[in-house]
């Protein structure tokens, strides 16, 4: 996984007065920054160190919001910041309708622009540590023994160890000692923080809520 604290900033403009000038203004709060000539050059160079991406709507060849529709058939989560002149803003609200973090209206602030970048790459973060812990979560999931996922399914519906037990033909008992062998497995703390994780996980029992006592067996 890449380290956060290294994320890079990718600015993507066809002037290269104006790269020159977001290479030193990011680079003097000690952003890393990587600059391209156009879209074509950013698509061929794509990594996971790229955590934002400032995109100029327009620009020779693919425009900006060309390049953001590539980005996102190819899947990339880095936030998309698009840069815009006054006339382009209608441009710039499409591209947020389609996935773009935010856009910034020229001439800008110094600090407007900054604030923007750090916040795009904290939302890069989040959505990679989201994506991550989903990942570990069905890894484990999926590294349980069959039974034990069709008591967690049960158990995330709600139903108690006498009624996971007569589903699944076992005792009660036997399903308790099941349940919480596999919550302990999915690092689960209690059965409340293993109804969330099921929740993530987009769980649907394979089998009908057994009716019965409602009592923990």
């Amino acid at each position: 996984m890449t380290d956060e604290r290294a994320l890079t900033v990718a600015v993507v403009d066809d002037d290269p007065d104006f790269r020159d000038s977001l290479r030193w203004l990011l680079s003097s709060v000690h952003l890393p920054v990587t600059v391209y000539p156009d879209g074509e050059s950013l698509l061929a160079e794509l990594g996971p160190e790229i955590g934002c991406i400032l995109l100029d709507v327009r620009m020779p060849g693919m425009s900006g919001i060309q390049v953001q529709e590539r980005l996102n058939a190819l899947g990339v989560d880095a936030a998309v910041l698009i840069v815009t002149g006054h006339g382009d803003v209608p441009m710039a609200v499409h591209a947020l309708k389609h996935g773009a973090f935010d856009f910034i209206e020229k001439p800008f602030n110094d600090q407007q622009l900054i604030d923007s970048v750090q916040q795009a790459l904290e939302h890069t973060r989040r959505r990679r540590a989201r994506h991550d812990y989903a990942a570990a979560l069905r890894a484990r999931f999926d590294a349980l023994r069959p039974k034990e996922r069709d008591i967690l399914r049960l158990a995330a519906l709600g139903c108690t160890n006498r009624q996971i037990g007569e589903a699944l033909g076992v005792s009660a008992k036997t399903a308790e000692i099941y349940r919480l062998r596999a919550m302990k497995a999915m690092q689960a703390r209690d059965l409340a923080h293993w109804v969330r994780m099921a929740e993530r996980l987009e769980i649907l029992p394979p089998l009908d809520s057994p009716a019965g006592d409602d009592a923990s067996g």
